[in-house]
């Protein structure tokens, strides 16, 4: 569990979103509660509005929800999540993510609750850059990076320079986090001792936590990128399960999910998400929310599906920014105190009002300026909608 969530809310109890409720009765009626929305500058205080919660219709004795029927997910979610902050199950994710659209502001509004209540009002902001790019032997369906595939994307690695110039770049935009990525399996020995110089070149002028992801890692190279000093390391499962050999033939979920365990035994942060809009299932989706519960890392990254040309995922349609914005808050209640961070493909998917809708629906961090190969919303963009939100910028988790 990242502890410093707990710490945060504890310091922000009046951020605590939820100022009225009212108990239900057998009855079924609309209940009014308060949720914030945002800090608005020119008035000086957070806003409040009022917001219609839907009581359960099935309850029982005393309001006790009969077994036998189903209750109103959103109202199970603010007793369980909120109130207690234990996450959802797969089943009760599903359900989130079954919600009709009508239901979507109320859905955000809940995970934006649960997310100031159990996690507090900062946010973390990362940079990313490619060390090496291109001609992975991997066949992941929806990278550009594979060698594999017949994308534009060419082999090509960055100079030690050129990695302190971003890393400065980066930490000038208030970043807290400088991610170093390399298009590989897993890494070699050329590739180790790179990024050792890398991060010792970027240590000796820049004030800025590193974290590495760079494929599979052996048991002695987990150890040795824990001497480096990376405090986080970021592998993504990418997918349930369940779907996993659909995206991916050349290695198995089981290989990722040792990589992750190796990482937190060695005392590293744990950074692991994926990509939705790969054609996996609404089930599939709650699976893969349950996978990262049980895993429990220190940090989510959300990928929405941006499909790169040449890749056998290069024809799919970009997720619906209904279905997106769903998954984000069914996400945030099946990890209420997770790092949730927005991460490649939310310009194309949800647009710069579905990154203010996502922000106030349950994220708490992001990826400024570029990613990989794709552009990303320009970084001054996302540090004004924080400064407008007053969401202040920190590292959480761990400290520089």
């Amino acid at each position: 569990m990242p502890t410093s969530c707990w710490a945060r809310a504890d310091r922000y109890p009046s951020l605590n979103t939820v100022l009225v409720r009212a108990a239900y009765s057998l009855r079924p009626r609309t209940i009014t509660a308060f949720r914030t929305l945002g800090y608005d500058k020119d008035v000086g205080e957070y806003l409040v509005t009022q917001a219609p919660i839907r009581p359960t219709t099935d309850a029982g004795q005393h309001g006790v929800p009969d077994p036998d029927n189903l209750a109103d997910i959103l109202a199970e979610a603010r007793q369980q999540v909120l109130e207690r902050g234990e996450g959802l199950n797969q089943d009760q994710v599903l359900r989130v993510l079954q919600l009709p659209d009508e239901r979507l502001e109320e859905l955000l509004g809940l995970a934006h609750e649960v997310r100031m209540r159990w996690c507090g009002p900062e946010v973390e902001v990362e940079g990313i850059i490619s060390l090496k790019t291109g001609g992975c032997p991997e066949d992941c369906h929806f990278c550009s990076q594979s060698g594999l595939f017949s994308s534009p994307v060419r082999s090509a690695w960055l100079d030690i320079p050129s990695l302190v110039e971003a890393a400065k770049q980066t930490a000038k935009t208030g970043a807290t986090e400088f991610c170093i990525v390399a298009a590989v399996r897993g890494p070699d020995d050329r590739l180790l001792a790179q990024v050792a110089a890398g991060i010792e070149a970027i240590r000796n002028e820049v004030e800025i936590n590193i974290a590495c992801s760079l494929g599979m890692l052996s048991a002695q190279q987990v150890e040795q990128l824990s001497a480096m000093g990376v405090h986080r390391y970021n592998h993504n499962l990418e997918t349930a399960r369940s779907y996993f050999t659909k995206v991916v033939t050349t290695h198995t979920w089981e290989e990722r999910w040792q990589t992750l365990t190796m990482v937190r035994d060695a005392g590293m942060e744990v950074c692991c998400g994926g990509i939705l809009g790969m054609g996996e299932t609404v089930e599939q989706r709650a699976e893969f929310a349950a996978n990262l519960a049980e895993l429990n890392p220190d940090e989510v990254p959300l990928n929405f599906l941006n499909p790169r040309p040449g890749t056998p995922f290069g024809d799919l349609e970009v997720l619906p920014v209904s279905e997106a914005l769903k998954a984000v808050g069914a996400f945030r209640l099946a990890l209420p105190r997770t790092m949730l961070r927005f991460a490649g493909g939310r310009e194309i998917t949800l647009g710069d009002l579905g990154a203010r809708r996502g922000i106030l629906g349950g994220i708490n961090a992001v990826i400024v300026g570029n990613y990989l190969t794709t552009l990303g919303r320009p970084a001054e963009a996302d540090l004004q909608l924080l400064d407008d939100l007053q969401m202040p910028i920190k590292a959480l988790n761990a400290t520089l």
